[in-house]
């Protein structure tokens, strides 16, 4: 049942959770690994049958356990410290270093008593002394000092199993053992925590790609509410003013007014519904038609020369909402008469021109304007476009939108093209 319940725990985790866990279990694992490994050499036939007092083995053998119970927190520390998270204890660091000599003094005295000759597994035993310290020190300092610090106890031990009564070649092979474990472990474990360091820095990556792709859509979702229900508001006001006045007048036609602003709101309902979804694409056609008799509707003559032909859906899409921020400007901006709608081709695209005669200072836009024409910009660039809104030197105010089309030899070419 225990098994049972941590498996589905393990497969409950995500890639980088399983990859950390992974990886900290197997530092873990070195460590429990070695202390297991010294405190069964601290105990071997050869020790047990010499002179060495009973103290000083139990000495040796509640070190490594120590060393291996402080190794715990201080290997998270550690790996944390390394990927950034926190800094590593010093006071743990301290502490695993004393616990670490005085394992190696009583391994090199265990030494002493039973003799090098008759005591082979010593060397082994201080080759695996080091690495419950090694493990989480490497991760703490740069590479340099830790390899300054694998230099210093490879000697250390070294000139210890010289004291202890070893020989030459005994102390050369200690020197030799310690200093190559030490790089193995500092290799095996900067290498794994470098893994992992890589694994956490793509996770935070993918978790900001997420962040600014919800920023996007809410931007998105903004603009497009925006550019729904701009223009209808817009008539909706204009039409309820209307019928207010032809009610306080008397006329039996405020009727038709409200009818027509119940009509819009129901339209503008379905369309907020449709941006919601994400399903709302700006028809070129459509947008010129509803343009036009929203315009004539507020009492604004407007005339549409060209046809939308066979544009591209992205092209037709972008110059759809800039219809409708157009007519939203002019509703909302000056008191027009008449107001030009001129779809064009250009030599590198189509393009799109309103132009109205009610120009006002308050049209005047800036490149870093109001929130519809900056919202239109995106739109317009997003399919390679562009936006110019300023007043003309006759006094109307012209909206341009410039977008170009598809080479000829992927699309064929459109009805504005071939005029």
């Amino acid at each position: 049942m225990w098994v049972r319940t941590q498996v589905r725990r393990w497969q409950r985790r995500e890639g980088f959770d399983k990859i950390d866990l992974y990886t900290r279990g197997t530092m873990h694992s070195m460590v429990w690994g070695m202390v297991v490994c010294v405190a069964l050499l601290s105990v071997t036939r050869p020790v047990r049958h010499s002179d060495a007092p009973a103290a000083l083995i139990s000495f040796t053998v509640l070190t490594v356990i120590a060393q291996g119970v402080c190794s715990v927190p201080l290997v998270s520390r550690a790996l944390d410290s390394y990927l950034g998270r926190r800094a590593a204890g010093g006071r743990l660091t301290a502490l695993a270093a004393v616990l670490s000599v005085a394992n190696a003094a009583g391994l090199l005295a265990l030494g002493g008593y039973t003799g090098t000759e008759t005591y082979p597994e010593l060397q082994v035993a201080l080759v695996a002394v080091v690495w419950p310290f090694l493990t989480p020190f490497v991760l703490a300092v740069p590479m340099w000092v830790s390899g300054v610090c694998i230099a210093v106890v490879a000697a250390g031990m070294s000139g210890g199993a010289l004291l202890a009564g070893g020989t030459g070649a005994f102390a050369l092979t200690t020197l030799v053992g310690v200093g190559f474990g030490g790089l193995l472990i500092s290799f095996t474990v900067r290498l794994s925590a470098w893994t992992l360091g890589i694994m956490q820095k793509l996770r935070d990556t993918q978790d900001m790609e997420t962040r600014l792709a919800v920023a996007e859509e809410r931007l998105r979702f903004g603009r497009d509410m925006h550019d729904v229900l701009g223009r209808n508001l817009a008539v909706i006001a204009l039409k309820s003013e209307l019928a207010v006045e032809l009610a306080q007048r008397g006329k039996p036609t405020a009727m038709d007014q409200m009818v027509e602003v119940q009509r819009i709101a129901r339209a503008s309902q379905q369309e907020v519904r449709d941006v919601v979804r994400g399903y709302r694409e700006a028809d070129l056609r459509t947008e010129l038609l509803g343009a036009q008799g929203v315009l004539r509707a507020a009492g604004i003559e407007c005339a549409v020369h060209g046809d939308a032909g066979q544009l591209p859906s992205p092209v037709q899409s972008a110059l759809g909402w800039a219809v409708r921020e157009a007519a939203t400007n002019v509703l909302r901006h000056g008191d027009p008469q008449r107001c030009d709608i001129r779809l064009e081709a250009a030599l590198d695209g189509v393009r799109l021109v309103v132009e109205n005669d009610g120009a006002t200072p308050g049209e005047t836009v800036a490149p870093g304007g109001g929130s519809g024409l900056h919202g239109l910009r995106e739109r317009l660039a997003a399919v390679g476009g562009s936006l110019e809104a300023a007043p003309t030197d006759d006094g109307r105010f012209q909206l341009t939108a410039a977008v170009p089309l598809p080479s000829p030899r992927n699309t064929a070419p459109s009805p504005l093209e071939k005029r």
